[in-house]
């Protein structure tokens, strides 16, 4: 089938992308690695000996700097719907997180460690219907928000892509309820059209917040 002129566009924009280029010459598996690289060079979250939770890891750009900046002594458990090739050093679970199973096997994986951070940088598949594609992302951060809540240390954190439209005003509430420190955070790896952001959140409660409904 030929290729329609907004896709060759599309395709030529990515191939000439710096960030595409980047990855590719220093063994990263997805531009995204940037964006990740930017968040911890800006609030300095990922530690030595830390334990990281990847939401949605595949392929496995963000466990890659994750392991990098934890070391051999940290633990990264990344989960995701899809395969995703092995990354030495990363437990990976495929399923969904909300689900028991996967959920049970997470915890399992953790052999009772505290959870440092959780990272999201999920996105739905997106169908262009900015009035369907906006819930869905708010709702994945909704999940994530959630299962923090289940799983994050008192003082830990939670890093997730969201995206600038109806429903960002209550996830930031949301944050704010949970977090001593809430920031809103563009990388420059971002692409300048991108809606993108990513809510940091910083010094968990802890305290006993109420679950999220209509999950």
């Amino acid at each position: 089938m030929k290729k329609s002129k907004s896709s060759h566009q599309w395709l030529k924009n990515h191939e000439d992308d710096e960030y595409v280029k980047r990855a590719r010459a220093e063994g990263y598996r997805s531009r995204a690695s940037y964006k990740l690289l930017e968040i911890d060079a800006r609030f300095n979250l990922l530690k030595p000996g830390a334990t990281v939770i990847d939401l949605g890891a595949a392929p496995g750009g963000w466990c890659q700097v994750v392991i990098e900046k934890i070391g051999s002594q940290g633990t990264l458990i990344g989960i995701d719907l899809l395969e995703m090739e092995p990354i030495p050093g990363v437990t990976f679970i495929q399923g969904d997180f909300t689900e028991a199973e996967p959920f049970e096997q997470l915890l399992a994986s953790l052999d009772g460690r505290p959870v440092d951070l959780v990272f999201s940088d999920m996105a739905p598949n997106l169908s262009g219907v900015k009035n369907i594609d906006q819930p869905r992302a708010a709702h994945l951060v909704e999940l994530s928000i959630d299962f923090a809540d289940q799983v994050l240390r008192p003082g830990g954190g939670l890093v997730c892509k969201c995206f600038e439209g109806d429903g960002i005003q209550e996830i930031r509430q949301q944050y704010r309820a949970r977090y001593g420190a809430v920031v809103n955070f563009k990388p420059k790896a971002s692409r300048d059209k991108s809606r993108e952001l990513y809510l940091v959140g910083q010094s968990f409660s802890g305290k006993s917040v109420s679950r999220i409904e209509n999950r």
